[in-house]
């Protein structure tokens, strides 16, 4: 998600590389990326990376796994305020936005952000600052390209889903020079034999259009995004013909004059926005993602404030970006399932569902002892997240959504936009406190997970023996499911009296036999026979 890094050429640079060397060398440097769509999606859509990640999340494949904000199932991840059509954004709450400016420090003028507090449903919270506050999205931009392609669909099958998504899974994209050039890797994986492969895009790569979809959601990869807004063009011209030939694609783009090649993808691009009930003025994506792709049809600026994103968010979630199937349905794309990165990346999220995209623009220019770095530019340090956050996963005791503009020049702009998100949800967690404490909630998180049964098998003995410690006298602390040194340091003592070794480690017969002493000590209801 790091496209569009495009230090200026004024940059000093030491030695006699080239200032096209350096380009390349800064292209490289991106982020690694976030991945989208739930985890048991692969059957439905056909995106084999899918196949991948759950494989290591059940323990078939080897690999590293992902944190349970990350493991919900399909029919968890929905679209949460379809009873709520009538739902605008209210107007700013003084001292919500208050609070928020203060998190933003002496730079509060270089952030748009807006805030919508759904946590309570009865009673919306909205937070504004710098709301109109215009900004090139970067890779943000690529909910528009998502939005225009379910778009087109809907109008060439308007009552059949069941088309839709046959032309989504089965539609073969093959990567041209409209995908030259990006460095995001992307995932090829082979369930066949078993192999995993990364690299970006390379011409003749072939994929479904939904994998497509993910491949620009999820690593954020340019090549695919322009792919796609070829597509996007051919979906418009042919309609109920799409998909056809390479030499029918080749033809219409030879064919068609260049001023008339832009005025489709403009139309393409720009209508969806407005037939969303969005506004044109606020929010565009007005030319494609690659050079290629530029090369080949002209376009216009890209802009976005924070208002307007977080009403592109709030429409979604009410089913009414285009219609409630495609609503669902980009919501999945964009639903963090491996990596996180930026504004996502905080820890204070890990158990959260997040719904992510985020893009960045930087560049620099001479200045004495200032070296350009990523994302630290000094001439422009453009940072944008937009995200809806869920929390706990599953259980979404506090929802709400935010959406970020920053120019803070010679600041790490993720780093910031990682410690911007811990505050807000540090802030949003005090307003609407909950009991973490509560065992029977924490025994219910992670119910229908992906993957996350060993997790929560651990997550259930930590709680039960924190129980039966406490029932036995044990000074441990409040049951919460987690081992911490208090948890510990209980069991080692309890070992110690047994004559047992005090490794401070839990086992279901260290649990049996904690039970037992507590019972045979009468601190503990006998068990009934079955």
């Amino acid at each position: 998600m790091t496209e569009l890094h495009t230090p200026s050429a004024t940059i000093p640079h030491p030695g006699a590389v080239a200032i096209a060397g350096l380009l390349a060398a800064v292209a490289t440097l991106g982020a690694p990326p976030a991945a989208a769509y739930p985890l048991d999606g692969h059957e439905r859509t056909g995106i084999t990376r899918l196949l991948h990640q759950r494989g290591i999340q059940e323990g078939r494949i080897p690999g590293r796994k992902r944190p349970p904000g990350e493991l919900l199932p399909s029919a968890q991840v929905d679209l949460r305020l379809l009873d709520r059509h009538d739902l605008e954004l209210p107007a700013p709450d003084p001292d919500l936005t208050a609070r928020v400016k203060a998190l933003l420090g002496a730079d509060v003028d270089r952030y748009g952000i807006a805030l919508l507090d759904l946590s309570d449903p009865a009673t919306p919270r909205y937070a504004e600052w710098n709301g109109a506050q215009r900004q090139n999205p970067g890779s943000v931009g690529k909910i528009l390209v998502a939005l225009a392609i379910f778009q087109a669909l809907a109008d060439i099958h308007p009552q059949d889903i069941a088309a839709r998504e046959r032309v989504l899974r089965e539609s073969m994209i093959v990567a041209d020079a409209f995908s030259v050039y990006d460095h995001h890797t992307v995932r090829f994986y082979d369930p066949a034999t078993g192999t995993l492969r990364r690299h970006p895009i390379q011409e003749g790569d072939t994929a479904s259009l939904w994998t497509y979809l993910d491949w620009m959601m999820s690593p954020s990869s340019n090549s695919a995004a322009a792919m796609l807004q070829k597509h996007l063009m051919l979906l418009v011209h042919f309609g109920r013909d799409y998909p056809v030939s390479r030499e029918e694609e080749a033809r219409f783009f030879n064919d068609t004059p260049y001023e008339e090649r832009t005025r489709i993808f403009l139309d393409a691009m720009r209508t969806p926005v407005t037939r969303n009930g969005l506004d044109i003025n606020e929010l565009r994506q007005g030319s494609f993602f690659t050079r290629g792709g530029k090369k080949r049809v002209g376009g216009a600026s890209s802009y976005a404030t924070p208002r307007a994103l977080i009403q592109y968010l709030l429409r979604m979630e009410q089913g009414l970006l285009v219609d409630e199937w495609s609503s669902r349905e980009i919501k999945r794309l964009l639903y963090i399932t491996e990596r996180r990165i930026r504004y996502a990346s905080s820890g204070a999220l890990r158990d959260s569902a997040v719904y992510f995209k985020s893009g960045s623009l930087y560049s620099c220019k001479p200045e004495p002892g200032f070296k350009c770095r990523k994302y630290h530019g000094n001439e422009r340090n453009y940072m944008n997240s937009v995200a809806i956050v869920e929390t706990r996963a599953g259980e979404n005791r506090l929802y709400y959504m935010t959406a970020v503009l920053s120019n803070v020049l010679r600041k790490n702009s993720a780093v910031d936009h990682r410690d911007l998100a811990r505050a807000i949800h540090a802030r949003l967690l005090a307003d609407h406190p909950v009991d973490d404490t509560d065992r029977a909630a924490r025994a219910r998180f992670g119910e229908g997970f992906i993957g996350y049964a060993e997790e929560r098998a651990a997550i259930r003995l930590a709680a039960d023996t924190q129980e039966a410690l406490l029932a036995l006298g044990y000074d441990i602390g409040p049951i919460d499911g987690i081992l911490g040194p208090g948890t510990r340091s209980g069991i080692r003592e309890f070992q110690r009296d047994q004559g047992l070794a005090a490794t401070g480690e839990p086992s279901a017969d260290l649990l049996e036999r904690m039970r037992r002493v507590a019972r045979e000590r009468g601190l503990a209801r006998p068990v009934a026979a079955n």
